[in-house]
């Protein structure tokens, strides 16, 4: 129930790296991976990409990007690497990351512990010569502590230039509760300024490489009050962003024992009912016009279900992958697929907010 022996940090670690050692010199070994954790199809459609499942690794698990090529054979149906600041940073001092089996949650206050957007271009280059990932890649961008929120769009835009090459889209970790004063960036004259520097080096990204726009979210947090998170909503739609994220971690706690002491982001699922009411309520505040991913508390057919029904057109999990496992995709991809022919519904995209029209 509290820390475990060797510190959840450490265990985090060695679990990407063996999965990186493995998959890359054990010959077999990814064949191996798809044959036992391979999830049935269940193909939707958002922000003009094509995945193969809905279902999602957030961010926080691969946040140097190490596994790109590797999640997809554990079932993913597309993966977030990250966060990435500007500038290089250790992070909050350890310990920081901490878990509690018995609320099946997760605490961190890392703070962005990251290379730096330019130690990634030479990571993501070197691996993407080698092999990458047949599955859409997310970038998850935060900001460097040492930037004061008043040149945040600068760090945003910065690093999102650096990385554009390398992802399918883009979001803007403005929620994180880790890194002090961040979440005051998700008011609307702030977030504004940060999504029009964001645009801005998209459009000429876009131009330059003769392709398409990349398309960027905005991750919002479980802790604001329902009118600023729709406020958050009415800033996206107005900055033409594709779609929102909700939610990040919360620093609300189900009870003050033990390890529920420790500072940080809470994930798992005490945030599952929290999380699925910011869903319902940006869905019917849009009138489901802008998809949103679902994250928070995801461990299973029903709560994944319940995303959806809520609205979510995506879905995104992390500390489910810790205590259910590796074949946890697997298992909600099936029932997914089973709670839609239960439901007559043809594809996922028909079941989205459900809950709303019943």
């Amino acid at each position: 129930m509290a820390v475990l022996p060797l510190g959840s940090e450490r265990l985090h670690s060695i679990v990407n790296l063996q999965l990186r050692v493995k998959s890359t010199y054990i010959l077999g070994y990814r064949s191996f991976l798809r044959m036992l954790f391979r999830s049935p199809s269940a193909p939707t459609e958002a922000f003009g990409i094509n995945f193969d499942n809905p279902v999602g690794l957030a961010a926080g698990m691969d946040k140097k990007g190490e596994n790109i090529p590797n999640w997809e054979n554990l079932g993913f149906g597309w993966i977030e690497i990250g966060g990435i600041t500007l500038h290089g940073q250790d992070g909050n001092p350890k310990p920081r990351m901490f878990r509690s089996t018995k609320h099946r949650a997760l605490i961190n206050r890392m703070g962005f512990n990251n290379p730096g957007s330019e130690a990634m271009v030479e990571r993501l280059s070197k691996q993407k010569s080698k092999k990458w990932a047949s599955i859409p890649v997310g970038v998850n961008l935060g900001k460097s502590k040492i930037t004061p929120n008043e040149e945040a769009e600068q760090d945003y835009a910065g690093t999102m230039e650096r990385l554009w090459e390398f992802a399918d889209l883009f979001v803007v970790n403005v929620s994180s509760p880790n890194t002090p004063n961040l979440r005051e960036l998700q008011s609307g004259s702030q977030l504004d300024r940060i999504l029009t520097a964001c645009n801005a080096v998209n459009k000429r990204m876009a131009q330059d490489s003769g392709s398409h726009e990349k398309p960027i979210l905005v991750k919002v947090s479980p802790d604001l009050a329902n009118e600023q998170i729709t406020a958050v909503a009415d800033t996206a739609i107005a900055q033409n962003c594709a779609g929102i994220v909700a939610t990040n971690t919360t620093t609300s706690r189900p009870t003050e024992n033990k390890v529920m002491r420790q500072q940080g982001g809470l994930s798992g699922v005490p945030l599952r009912s929290r999380s699925t009411e910011v869903i319902h309520l940006l869905y019917a505040h849009t009138g489901g016009k802008l998809p949103i991913v679902g994250v928070g508390g995801i461990s299973d057919a029903e709560s994944a279900w319940e995303k959806i029904a809520a609205g979510a057109c995506l879905l995104q999990l992390y500390s489910a992958l810790v205590f259910e496992g590796p074949g946890v995709t697997k298992t909600i991809n099936k029932g997914l697929n089973r709670k839609l022919n239960e439901n007559g519904y043809k594809n996922l995209a028909d079941a989205v907010g459900h809950s709303h029209r019943s």
